[in-house]
């Protein structure tokens, strides 16, 4: 059944890019060699799309909890909402293109659904199905697709082919040139970005020589993928990106850049004898002031784009005097948020995080802080620890048992998971150099590898463990010992984190069919290793079921995680149901106060 454009698809477009640039991030990462080989591309546009997500969710939030309003939030309002916070979350080259790609569409729809009947559907597309709906409709996406090319183009001080910028105005040339209804179009973006996408290596000597398709465009096609999944309801059909552009060269050793040229054309960057920073802010401006900034910033360095309008910016320029970079900005307006990045002392970083075991970098002297006769760390530092574990957990009694243990805790609150940039934020509390991050969800993996990709990025080393319960973050908290090396630490709490397996009961909000068949709104449901297994009426009874299903396997030791407002009366009554149904099985019980899982069952 064709779909249109609405607020609902804007919701599940994030969602779905958000996963998608999460399983590609690491090959996006893999591929980036221009304008800079840092190796970051996947990450920014995933930490792009996860600000443009969380917007996203924050006006539907808003239009549920606001009396006298509407449900959910108007098509205006989502794509809007989307735009903005890819605008205020962009990081990168990449991450700020996309922002001005997003705030395009937002520009085409958002006025589409506003105008008046008749209005705003003047394509060449009139006979088509969908053009009777406003903003949507399969015109108004076509629409949208060739302004977000356009104000792509505009942003960038210096445009290059064979970059995110061509698979984007492929974008939009295929879908102008496609029929049918909104579903249609959005597939025939998908395929031409596609087909423009490997096309990249013939454009670019950069992709040419390390043999590699443009990772932003990559990325695009990504996002435009998800888009077409969103709109249509069905996944595109086309196979995986070939990312390998089939030429004879090989990818760039590490530590080392394929690029040849920056995008205004200059030579390399960074390392390579281009400018030595990446400066981006935030910047409340008026648009003649943007105007002047664009010229002093285009003598400064290389790599300018600015994205945005209506008084914000989102300004990112690679130069070699940072500080005349946010000084051009305070001449304009008020720059805020801003990050710098050195280029050369990131990728070093990286590559000396990425060892298996390394020594602390030398100090301004030449010695290195753990050698004889070196200095005290400097104030501030004294109290780093060797190695730090940052686990997320989703009740106050677990945040504290956690704590108690050592770890840095991040509470998840309900229908709120945390961003990558709190797990990062998490990762700089802990104050250590060696970390080791338990999500503690298996819908947490892409956040925290995107949260580890930005710490290793700043010179921590990061394992995560991918732990999908918190009773595997407590096995592997339970096991981790400071002072082995980090790799058998880590093997360490993965083994044990592995040998838990795990349980949940939780009610059933309405009826649906499931694994173990048709439950009912208020059945009290067991799900083992994420299935539901046991549909039952009260908690005690459901999970002795559950209890005994996986105690059939075999076990030593049962964990009981009670949530809030359980009575302690379950606790007693399941553990002594365990300890006369199993013998020689001993039983914990924590009251960890999770909110909407009155318990959390694991077994080792």
């Amino acid at each position: 059944m064709p779909h249109t454009l609405d607020a609902d698809a804007v919701r599940s477009w994030c969602a779905l890019a958000l996963d998608a640039l999460g399983r590609a991030r690491e090959e996006i990462d893999a591929i980036n060699v221009y304008p800079v080989a840092d190796a970051d591309t996947g990450t920014n546009l995933y930490l792009t799309v996860e600000s443009a997500a969380q917007a996203v969710a924050a006006a539907f939030d808003g239009h549920a909890a606001a009396p006298g309003t509407a449900l959910r939030p108007s098509l205006s309002e989502a794509v809007r909402a989307m735009a903005h916070g890819a605008l205020i979350g962009a990081r990168g080259n990449s991450g700020t293109i996309l922002a001005q790609l997003l705030r395009g569409m937002a520009d085409v729809l958002a006025e589409d659904e506003g105008a008046p009947d008749g209005d705003g559907g003047n394509g060449d597309h009139q006979g088509d199905e969908g053009d009777g709906e406003r903003g949507g409709g399969a015109d108004g996406l076509r629409r949208a697709l060739r302004r977000a090319a356009e104000l792509a183009y505009r942003g960038v001080a210096h445009p290059v082919e064979g970059t995110v910028l061509t698979v984007a105005r492929a974008a939009a040339d295929a879908a102008e040139r496609a029929e049918g209804d909104p579903a249609g179009v959005a597939r025939a973006a998908y395929e031409g970005a596609r087909a423009a996408l490997e096309a990249t290596p013939a454009q670019l000597g950069a992709l040419a020589r390390a043999g590699v398709v443009d990772a932003g465009g990559y990325g695009l096609v990504v996002v435009l993928g998800a888009l077409a999944q969103a709109v249509s309801g069905r996944a595109p059909a086309a196979g995986p990106v070939a990312t390998r552009g089939g030429c004879p060269a090989a990818g760039p050793a590490p530590g080392t850049s394929a690029h040849g040229t920056s995008a205004d054309g200059g030579s390399g960057a960074g390392p390579d004898g281009g400018p030595a920073f990446e400066v981006i802010y935030l910047l409340e401006a008026e648009e003649t002031a943007v105007a002047r900034l664009r010229e002093r910033l285009d003598a400064l360095g290389d790599s300018l784009v600015v994205a945005g309008g209506d008084g914000l910016w989102n300004v990112h320029v690679h130069v070699d005097d940072a500080g005349a970079a946010v000084e051009a900005g305070i001449e304009a307006g008020r720059p805020y948020r801003v990050r710098i990045t050195h280029f050369g002392t990131a990728a070093a970083r990286r590559a000396h995080a990425d060892q298996p075991h390394h020594r602390p970098p030398a100090d301004d002297t030449g010695r290195r802080p753990d050698a004889p006769g070196a200095p005290e760390p400097p104030a501030g530092r004294a109290d780093r620890a060797p190695r730090a574990v940052v686990t997320v957990v989703p009740g106050e009694g677990l945040a504290a048992l956690c704590a108690e243990a050592g770890a840095t805790v991040v509470t998840a609150r309900p229908g709120e998971p945390p961003a990558a940039g709190e797990l990062a934020q998490a990762v700089r509390r802990a104050r250590a150099p060696e970390v080791v991050l338990l999500p503690n969800d298996a819908d947490l993996r892409h956040t925290a590898a995107a949260a580890a990709a930005q710490a290793r990025a700043e010179g921590v080393r990061v394992a995560v463990i991918p732990t999908r319960s918190p009773v595997q973050g407590l096995a592997a908290l339970a096991v981790h010992e400071p002072g082995r090396s980090f790799d058998e630490d880590v093997v360490a709490m993965t083994s044990a984190a592995g040998a838990t397996r795990y349980a949940e009961l939780a009610v059933a909000e309405r009826q649906a069919w499931t694994m173990a068949g048709v439950c009912q709104a208020g059945d009290m449901l067991g799900l083992i290793d994420g299935d539901v297994a046991v549909i039952g009426d009260g908690l005690a009874g459901t999970a002795q079921t559950v209890l005994d299903r996986m105690l059939a396997a075999g076990g030593e030791l049962v964990t009981l995680v009670l949530g809030a407002d359980v009575p302690g009366d379950v606790a007693e009554r399941l553990e002594r149901h365990v300890r006369e149904g199993h013998f020689a099985v001993d039983t914990v019980v924590y009251h960890g106060g999770q909110p909407g899982v009155p318990l959390i069952i694991g077994i080792e």
